[in-house]
């Protein structure tokens, strides 16, 4: 393993941001505290920063030997979860109710050591851009930063993002050539109909039945309207009807999410739903009202992104540990968003499975939104040396590309 020598030197002084982060979680567009130690860390390494993108986003703004027009934007997440932490080790977390519980703070902490590394030797020629963006768990930090103006106040050639990945070895890393995570929907459907005493259906127009019957109905989309080779998900998560044993309730609301790896796949379930929903009620006389909400699109990679990331990788780990056929994961990610702006890729580095955490963790398995999680801070100096190696790289190539 390859690793660049003076992030080791500093590891440790990062590991303790990290530990400091993880035990002072905020929720998203909440992370004032996260937001100020950033900032401070990279003007203290001669760092411009910028502040205020996203509401509480921080870009460290990172210049070469010479300008030329060229730069290239890496992004770390910092918020945290609505989680009550399991662990009891000294940096568990100190706020009742909030964790991190998806390695955002060592994204983070990966981040800041490559920025202090290139603040401290500039050898490249154009901009690196340290994005440390809010609310990527389900409110959209990714799309506020953009509309805030990240891509026109720092423009970017090419953008990139990595996720701790538990259960894969430290040291290894997996690219995709395309999709890496699913878009994430979620869908409501009220079905209204009449109530009536339990005892006399006959007077009334059962709005559960038409739920059941609905909900049943919903699954074929699926199983036998999508080509089995695809990957989607379309999960029933709530079924709420009635507040008595013996009163048919005047409506049922059901609740849940649809998972994909395509637009058009996600364009043709929500079709098929709304469908479903107008065509079953009007059948069973109810009245229904379909409301379908597309949060985060697919993270799709670019395929010469994914490749020069992947070539990056090699010549660090070894082509053995880098994976290149994983499945994509059906979770989503709001770096999503910056795909869709610039070209780009968004790889996975193993956590491993828990054994690097310290006595006093949680009973439960070291994974994501897991309440025993605890990020892996052997990885700094791999995702740090990643990052720097990534960066001065494709600075030079896009140096020497004609015009």
């Amino acid at each position: 393993m390859q690793l660049i020598e003076p992030l080791l030197e500093w590891t440790e002084d990062i590991a303790a941001i990290r530990r400091d982060l993880h035990a002072h979680p905020e929720l998203a567009y909440e992370e004032n505290r996260s937001a100020e130690v950033v900032a401070q860390a990279l003007q203290s390494w001669g760092v411009e920063v910028h502040r205020g993108l996203g509401k509480t986003g921080v870009v460290g703004i990172i210049h070469g030997r010479s300008r030329n027009g060229k730069a290239v934007g890496l992004r770390a997440d910092m918020d945290a979860l609505p989680m009550q932490e399991a662990n009891t080790f000294a940096h568990a977390s100190k706020h009742e109710g909030i964790m991190h519980a998806c390695g955002h703070d060592g994204h983070t902490a990966m981040l800041l050591l490559a920025a202090r590394h290139l603040a401290a030797h500039r050898d490249f020629d154009g901009t690196v851009y340290a994005i440390f963006q809010p609310a990527e768990e389900g409110f959209k930090g990714a799309q506020q930063m953009i509309d805030d103006g990240l891509f026109r106040l720092f423009p970017m050639d090419t953008v990139y993002g990595m996720h701790n990945w538990p259960g894969l070895p430290v040291g290894t890393f997996a690219v995709h050539d395309g999709a890496v995570m699913a878009s994430s929907n979620t869908f409501e459907i009220i079905v209204r109909g009449k109530g009536a005493h339990a005892a006399m259906p006959h007077l009334g127009v059962d709005p559960i039945m038409a739920g059941v019957q609905l909900a049943q109905s919903l699954q074929t989309i699926v199983a036998r309207q999508i080509d089995p080779v695809q990957a989607v998900v379309l999960s029933i998560t709530q079924f709420h009807a009635g507040s008595a044993d013996n009163v048919i309730p005047d409506e049922a609301r059901l609740r849940g999410t649809v998972r994909t790896l395509s637009d058009a796949n996600i364009d043709f379930v929500e079709s098929r739903m709304q469908a479903l929903c107008e065509q079953i009620a009007q059948g069973m006389q109810c009245t229904v009202q379909f409301s379908f909400t597309r949060s985060y699109p697919p993270t799709v990679n670019d395929p010469a992104e994914a490749a020069f990331s992947a070539e990056v990788l090699r010549d660090l780990v070894g082509d053995e540990q880098v994976l290149r056929t994983l499945p994509p994961s059906m979770g989503a990610e709001d770096f999503a968003f910056m795909l869709r702006e610039k070209p780009g890729s968004y790889i996975w580095i193993g956590n491993g499975d828990g054994d690097h955490r310290l006595p006093g963790h949680g009973m439960g398995p070291c994974m994501l939104h897991n309440s025993s999680y605890d990020f892996n801070d052997d990885l700094l100096p791999m995702g740090a040396s990643y990052w720097v190696t990534l960066a001065t790289r494709k600075l030079a190539q896009l140096a020497a590309q004609p015009g």
